[in-house]
């Protein structure tokens, strides 16, 4: 089932690889500067893989429950196949893989940031972005390193009575390492998200705002423990999650492709696209990182179009790439339209996002300018704004399912199969040049953590000038990230919950079921369409299992950020005890003469996450099978598209409007209705430690709950058929 074509996956995977080693070793090439900027980066370092190692040893125990479960259901009463417990343990160990090497990565980079930007800020934004993009080829390499691996294993142990039903076999087989890379995730997101904000909302609390200090002060007793939140939340977790969408876009494609061509002489060629197109989107990525630079002295648009310069000409040439595909593999040059599209999408989605948060437009500066009124308006104007910023993305989501779905169906409504295809190879383009979306995004907390080194090893106002500057993107490029990976998981999850079909199929054969009785007609499962198996189990809104499904998945996105939210605040309590008891009893910190207990922060933010993130991602995995156990495939579905639907607006609002309170604040900071120290700044950073589980906890989790949930449904198909109960 192999060409030649297929090679150009692996070997695209190892240039990715390759050129994210070089950047490594051509960042540690540079210094981390005097001893000072060493102390505190290695203070930093060592807190951030403290707290990985604790987060692992916790990961590994779930991992190790679930793979015996999922190896009973396979060898005991066979309700999956025998590759689905390893293929999740592999998918959640590259997922853990590489969100480990982009915070080690991150971690070196930000003294070096720091002294590099002693000498100019381009030089300062070359060693910030190029650490970042680290993150970004080594979560592209990983992704379709360990998608061709298994494709070669499948394909040489997978026997079916077709060349057809293999290919089914094999695609719906390897979907299931979606769910380790999600779940490992999820754990990164929410552990690392609980972590960072508990420290930043102590540090800002009692260091800015009782104690009139700045932020990244060296006397803060949290401001270690911050920066290490920075690397483990916003590093560390973003990788993960990425990891896991772009797996999930490229499977569930792949998937629906081999579903949509099933006994054509092309079917190979459509599994083959998605990860053709991944692949492509690799070098082109590294021509776009090449292409980032600045010039002293640029303002915050200058800095923005730097990297959109990148990103854009990247997204240009993905074009052109995607049409070549498709003529290599025979395919309709009408799927290049979907394609298109998830570009498309995507950009709006940043572009909105980037209008939304940024302080050189105007919803950011209206919420900082409602801080001369004190911090109920900033509190108030800041969830409005996050509210009326959802409907740009809604729409642009709205208006690319539908093109992509045209697109690919030939413009007919009725071809179901062949657009839903058009929707995953959307989220593929969408993704495509995620080696360098996610550059930018890792970008930002290395720039943060540069900026932090400066001020505690007291650089001067030159350099902190710069990384601030740095800093300030790097604020925008976090929140552009995150909605782009919301972005994608709207589209991934609609693949998803398609897949999900197909896997039915597969399951209803292995527990003898060959035959539907679908009204007056009787069709073979093996046969049957997706609308078929619509009408066979009614997924209808007149059906009550759909309606309770519905509730039920849009209930899950609020109630998943509530226990997040909640986890943040009472870790963060900790916080604010903790450095007001060292202020008081540590005698000589405000003086400069003592150095605080950096140590006993970190271990009450690592605590502090690792008893809170266990049942928030337990639960999201426990909700699917609960409801496939009770409504069977119908209601199923209905929590899924209730998850989807719900889970995106709420993730949308969530993150823009913490990203939104948090440049306000940067743009008071900057000299502006008062500056640091004015009642106007003390009301922003109020509204910013209440935006800051917003944005790094809650809102970037609900896209992996939403993948999530899916892919749990996805491998317990098998369950839901044999056992359920309405």
């Amino acid at each position: 089932m192999l060409n030649t074509l297929f090679w150009i996956v692996p070997c695209c995977a190892v240039i990715a690889l390759l050129f994210a080693w070089l950047f490594f070793r051509n960042m540690l090439k540079e210094s981390e500067g005097d001893e000072t900027m060493k102390r505190i980066a290695s203070h930093v370092r060592r807190g951030a893989m403290a707290y990985l190692k604790q987060q692992y040893k916790v990961v590994a125990i779930v991992f190790l429950v679930i793979c015996c479960l999922f190896a009973w259901m396979a060898y005991g009463p066979r309700l999956q196949n025998e590759w689905v417990w390893f293929a999740f343990l592999t998918g959640g160990i590259f997922s853990g893989l590489a969100g480990f090497i982009g915070m080690r990565t991150a971690t070196y980079a930000s003294a070096r940031t720091a002294n590099a930007a002693r000498r100019s800020l381009n030089d300062g934004l070359k060693v910030a972005f190029r650490s970042g993009a680290v993150m970004g080829l080594v979560v592209v390499g990983l992704a379709l390193l360990d998608i061709s691996l298994w494709w070669l294993l499948l394909d040489h142990f997978v026997e079916e009575a077709s060349a057809s039903e293999k290919a089914i076999m094999i695609t719906t087989t390897m979907l299931t390492f979606g769910m380790g890379a999600s779940t490992q995730a999820l754990f990164a997101r929410v552990g690392g998200g609980i972590f960072t904000k508990a420290a930043d909302v102590g540090a800002d609390l009692v260091g800015k705002v009782e104690a009139g200090i700045p932020e990244d002060d060296p006397r803060n007793p949290a401001t270690i423990a911050d920066n290490v939140g920075d690397n483990v939340g916003d590093v560390a977790g973003m990788g993960a999650d990425l990891y896991e969408s772009y797996c999930g876009a490229v499977l569930a494609t792949a998937a629906l492709g081999a579903a949509a061509f099933r006994s054509t002489d092309v079917q190979f060629n459509a599994i083959l696209a998605p990860m053709l197109i991944a692949a492509f989107g690799v070098i082109l990525s590294l021509f776009g990182i090449f292409m980032v630079r600045t010039k002293e002295g640029a303002s915050q648009q200058k800095l923005l179009r730097a990297l959109d310069k990148g990103i854009n000409a990247s997204s240009v040439l993905i074009i052109g790439a995607s049409f070549l595909v498709v003529h290599l593999l025979d395919l309709s040059y009408w799927i290049c339209g979907s394609i298109i599209v998830g570009l498309l999408t995507g950009i709006v989605i940043g572009k909105a996002t980037e209008y939304y948060t940024s302080h050189g437009y105007k919803p950011t500066r209206d919420i900082a300018k409602s801080a001369e009124t004190g911090p109920a308006t900033v509190v108030i104007k800041g969830i409005g704004t996050g509210m009326i910023s959802t409907a740009i993305p809604v729409i642009a989501i709205v208006t690319g399912v539908t093109l992509a779905f045209l697109f690919a169906s030939g413009f007919e409504f009725g071809n179901v199969s062949m657009g839903l295809y058009g929707v995953g190879i959307a989220a593929v383009g969408m993704l495509s040049t995620l080696g360098i979306t996610l550059a930018t995004d890792a970008y930002g907390p290395i720039a943060d953590n540069a900026g932090g080194n400066a001020e505690m090893s007291k650089l001067g106002k030159e350099v902190r000038r710069r990384t601030d500057a740095l800093d300030a993107l790097g604020n925008t490029t976090a929140a552009t990230g995150k909605g782009f990976a919301i972005g994608s998981a709207a589209l991934t999850g609609l693949a998803l919950i398609a897949s999900y079909i197909e896997e039915i199929k597969i399951a209803l054969v292995r527990v003898g079921t060959s035959t539907l009785e679908i009204g007056e007609r009787t069709v073979n499962t093996v046969d049957a369409t997706l609308t078929d198996f619509m009408q066979y189990y009614d997924v209808t809104l007149m059906n009550p299992k759909v309606l309770a499904g519905i509730f039920v998945g849009s209930m899950m996105s609020f109630v998943f950020c509530g226990l997040t939210m909640n986890a943040v605040g009472r870790a963060a309590q900790k916080m604010v005890q903790e450095v007001r008891r060292q202020f008081r009893e540590i005698k000589g910190i405000m003086s400069g003469e003592t150095e605080p207990d950096y140590a006993r922060c970190v271990e009450i933010s690592t605590k502090g996450a690792q008893g809170e993130m266990v049942f928030p991602s337990l639960l999201a995995i426990a909700v699917p099978v609960a409801i496939g156990l009770i409504f069977g495939v119908a209601g199923v579905v209905g929590l899924l598209a209730g998850g989807l639907g719900a889970g995106f607006v709420l993730a949308i609002f969530m993150a823009n409007s913490g990203g939104a309170w948090d440049n306000a604040k940067k743009y008071v900071e900057e000299g502006n209705l008062g500056g640091k120290g004015s009642e106007a700044h003390k009301s922003t950073v109020i509204g910013d430690t209440v935006g800051d589980p917003f944005k790094d906890t809650s809102g970037p989790s609900l896209n992996i709950l939403i993948k999530l949930m899916s892919m749990v449904a996805i491998v317990t198909a098998g369950v839901t058929c044999a056992h359920h109960l309405l």
